[in-house]
């Protein structure tokens, strides 16, 4: 019997970014990981999505606020809407990361128990900044934006290094 040779199998990562109305933080998050994983030339194996915990702003383009802070930055996300998280998302998902305690409560409370494992805070992967959170920047000025998205850009870059990770292991067939 001839010994068959493994398949290598690039793994899959697939991330939901998550804050309350998606609006702010999460699509800019999308966006930002989006173009990261393009510039690393993972699209074929790294989805990206955005959603929210309620559905406040259904179909909304993000806050012009939130465009434009990313625009500045060399970032796109004027083609998202708004849409919020679904009980299929936590079969869809590899990771669900949520950009406060609040968020993470409320996706503790909509995501199965089996599903649990998959809920973090998006910060969990920053390298440069010691805060557990991504404050809302809804309420605020530009600055909160522009901080948001220091933030952001800091954790998709360690959550870039996990992905890269994942895409290069195998799996033997």
């Amino acid at each position: 019997m001839a010994k068959r040779e493994p398949i290598s199998l690039a793994m899959n990562t697939r991330v939901l970014f998550v804050c309350m109305g998606n609006i702010c933080r999460s699509p800019m998050a999308e966006g930002v990981f989006r173009h990261m994983v393009r510039q690393a030339g993972l699209d074929e194996v790294v989805r990206v999505a955005s959603a929210g915990t309620h559905a406040f702003h259904l179909g909304e383009a993000p806050d012009k606020r939130a465009q434009s802070a990313v625009a500045k930055r060399g970032y796109d996300i004027s083609d998202l809407r708004a849409t919020k998280v679904k009980e299929r998302d936590f079969d869809e998902f590899d990771m669900v990361l949520a950009m406060d305690w609040d968020n993470l409560a409320q996706l503790q409370q909509l995501a199965p128990k089996p599903s649990h494992h998959k809920l973090q805070l998006l910060m969990r992967f920053a390298t440069e900044h010691e805060t557990a959170t991504i404050a809302d920047p809804y309420y605020g000025n530009v600055q909160g934006f522009e901080q948001a998205l220091d933030y952001i850009e800091d954790a998709c870059n360690g959550l870039l290094e996990l992905a890269k990770r994942r895409a290069t292991q195998v799996a033997a067939a």
